[in-house]
């Protein structure tokens, strides 16, 4: 019964630890702009519709060789009303 409390204690910290940290380790400080693509992500709220506006930056030999732009229109989430029927019109 001991070991089962200290077991659960030890846990609780260890998962509250967790939680209080906000490490970003998909985000990058430096580019190696020998030879990579950097790319960026980003969305512009317009309306009723967002707009997500991709970047890539394409670097070679320490310069930049290509910068690709694309933009899609995607909806805004919002609450949608929907009306079904089946066969028997209920």
């Amino acid at each position: 019964m001991k070991k089962n409390l200290i077991f659960f204690l030890l846990l609780g910290i260890v998962s509250l630890n967790s939680c209080n940290e906000e490490s970003k380790e998909d985000e990058v400080s430096s580019i190696d702009k020998n030879a990579s693509i950097e790319t960026e992500l980003s969305v512009k709220h317009i309306d009723t519709a967002d707009v997500l506006i991709t970047k890539h930056k394409i670097w070679k030999n320490n310069k930049l060789f290509k910068e690709i732009i694309k933009t899609d229109t995607i909806p805004s989430l919002g609450d949608t009303l929907v009306t079904a029927e089946d066969n028997d019109g209920y």
